[in-house]
């Protein structure tokens, strides 16, 4: 599967899985099925060897987005919406990132921003494959409507 994450570790007690009931199954993504979540004070301990850990902050010497060169082996590190990634953590990352917006973004908004953009620069370096529309997304959530799929043949058409 393309950008596939693998494991999603939080520090500290802001985020507690328990609280929350589970969705649905149709308001849920099926591709997180097979994610560990996990909370631990000490995530680099469970990190790869080889990995290389990028800092994805508003810091002076960061690298924009942009032109950033993807690592093979990179884990994003992202701290708090109301916060910054703790100096402690920052001294453990090798590489440093921002996003170019005249805004900070939220948590999941900078996720997402990082992970389609990689995506779409392996695509580029021709890494990954471009895929028609239909093989990239891969799971319907009903019937979508909108003509131009449906011209297309795209995702929950009748066709």
């Amino acid at each position: 599967m393309l950008l596939s994450v693998k494991s999603l570790i939080w520090t500290g007690g802001r985020v507690n899985p328990a609280k929350y009931s589970r969705l649905p199954r149709e308001e849920r993504m099926k591709g997180y099925k097979h994610v560990d979540f996990r909370n631990d004070e000490r995530p680099f301990e469970l990190l790869p060897k080889n990995c290389v850990p990028v800092c994805v902050e508003v810091f002076e010497n960061s690298e924009p987005l942009t032109t950033f060169e993807y690592p093979e082996n990179a884990v994003y590190v992202f701290g708090p919406e109301d916060g910054r990634v703790p100096q402690v953590i920052r001294r453990l990352c090798h590489r440093f990132l921002h996003i170019p917006a005249h805004f900070c973004l939220n948590l999941s908004a900078a996720i997402n921003v990082v992970l389609a953009h990689l995506l779409m620069s392996r695509q580029l370096a021709g890494k990954e494959p471009i895929l028609p529309l239909r093989e990239m997304l891969v799971e319907v959530r009903g019937r979508m409507p909108t003509p131009t799929m449906d011209e297309v043949g795209g995702m929950g058409s009748e066709s």
